[in-house]
């Protein structure tokens, strides 16, 4: 049953706005991560053709997210969130009606792929940045938690409801370029309700930053996060974080799932299982409370050390239900601690800085993911996968080791809301 706290905030008709808006768009862009791919397949059946796709729509959202925070500092989060859903839906409206004129191509392919990564790009960091002005700042962790908890199950369901509209064909051989198109224009329209569900939203006003010029305002907020030290040392911890477990959990649990558990639907258990418990840990994410702010960085590196416990215990499994358990625990503690870890940055940031340092701390990521899977790419090629996550559950805990008795992380405690800087 929900707590009485739960039910104030749902209660918040700003929040009810953004979380039912949240929850179409995002269960619609379910239908473009997958119709994209298709398309692109259906054209060429290259997986190269395939890969230059997916980087194009990945490397304009690491190289211009920070500009994005910059931006939705600088002219309002909400206004730019407004102005990247509209681009969104005249991306794939325009992409679905070329495929219905029988227009489709590479190039097409190749140019939506860039400009849904675009304005993801300034989308994403406005997104992040909204909530604080949407919502009591005694609720932001639960709001954080709901609202997390819904993309992640946006993405458990999404995919079932796109592959329905995907499964039609022609003469029983490939996706047709009507499902193809269908899928592009639903996803179109939830951007549109989505758009439709902010204007809604009443954001409490914040002081306006003064205006120094667009680059100057960038290198302001990286200023910021460099004077802040607990943040610095945390943004820092956080990269070395993000190399060693994503390019395991993208890359090598893939060939773990070939070589040692029958192939993909033991990928697919491991993956369902990693998914179900980040859920869990997001829906759970107000317990704690007082006690967690008090003890954030212990408990984050806390947390960080049993997790590349299990990393390494991940690459001695010989059945997929150890692992499937291994990862259920693994995403219960990083579902949990995404939640944690966005409300204590909001909560730590002055509102007319938020931008920037959620841009920051999500181009970290972005920027870092394609690396670390390239780098486990080259090691299982003279490594075993055993051995690789052996050893990046190693060194993620001699990174956390190391934080803990070299870095202020382990005395930082949660901040409370802020209104300047």
């Amino acid at each position: 049953m929900p707590s009485a706290t739960d039910t104030d905030l749902l209660s918040n008709t700003n929040f009810r706005w953004l979380l039912g808006g949240g929850l179409v768009s995002m269960l619609g862009d379910q239908f473009s991560l997958l119709a994209l791919p298709w398309l692109v397949l259906s054209l060429t059946g290259d997986s190269l053709s395939l890969g230059i796709a997916v980087a194009l729509m990945g490397a304009p959202r690491a190289v211009l997210i920070l500009l994005g925070g910059t931006i939705a500092d600088r002219y309002s989060p909400g206004r730019v969130m407004l102005l990247s859903k509209y681009a969104n839906a005249a991306i794939l409206l325009l992409l679905a009606g070329l495929l219905m004129l029988d227009h489709a191509s590479l190039a097409l392919a190749y140019a939506a792929a860039l400009a849904l990564g675009i304005a993801s790009a300034f989308g994403i960091p406005a997104g992040t940045a909204i909530l604080p002005q949407a919502v009591p700042a005694s609720s932001l962790q639960k709001a954080n938690g709901l609202q997390m908890g819904v993309r992640q199950l946006s993405l458990l369901a999404g995919p079932l409801l796109a592959a329905l509209v995907l499964g039609a064909r022609d003469g029983g051989q490939q996706t047709s370029m009507t499902a193809l198109a269908a899928a592009f224009a639903i996803d179109a329209l939830t951007f549109v309700f989505s758009a439709w569900t902010l204007r809604q939203v009443k954001l409490r006003p914040r002081a306006a930053a003064a205006a120094q010029g667009m680059w100057r305002d960038l290198a302001a907020g990286l200023a910021m996060v460099w004077r802040d030290r607990p943040l610095r040392s945390c943004y820092a911890y956080w990269a070395v974080v993000a190399f060693f477990v994503m390019g395991p959990l993208q890359v090598a649990l893939p060939v773990l799932a070939s070589e040692r558990l029958h192939g993909a639907p033991a990928l697919g258990l491991l993956m369902g299982a990693h998914g179900a418990g980040t859920l869990a840990g997001m829906l759970a994410s107000s317990l704690g409370g007082a006690w967690l702010r008090r003890h954030f960085g212990a408990v984050l590196l806390a947390a960080d050390a049993v997790v590349a416990c299990l990393l390494m215990a991940l690459g001695q499994i010989s059945t997929a239900w150890h692992g499937a358990a291994l990862l259920a625990v693994t995403g219960l503690l990083s579902g949990y601690l995404q939640v944690v870890i966005f409300t204590w940055i909001q909560r730590r940031v002055a509102p007319a800085m938020l931008g920037r340092a959620m841009a920051l701390f999500m181009g970290i990521f972005l920027g870092l993911a394609p690396l670390s899977a390239a780098a486990t790419g080259a090691l299982l090629r003279h490594l075993s996968v055993g051995e690789l996550f052996c050893g990046g559950g190693a060194l993620l805990l001699a990174a956390a080791v190391a934080a803990a008795l070299l870095t202020d992380i382990p005395r930082i405690a949660g901040s409370p809301s802020v209104s300047s800087h």
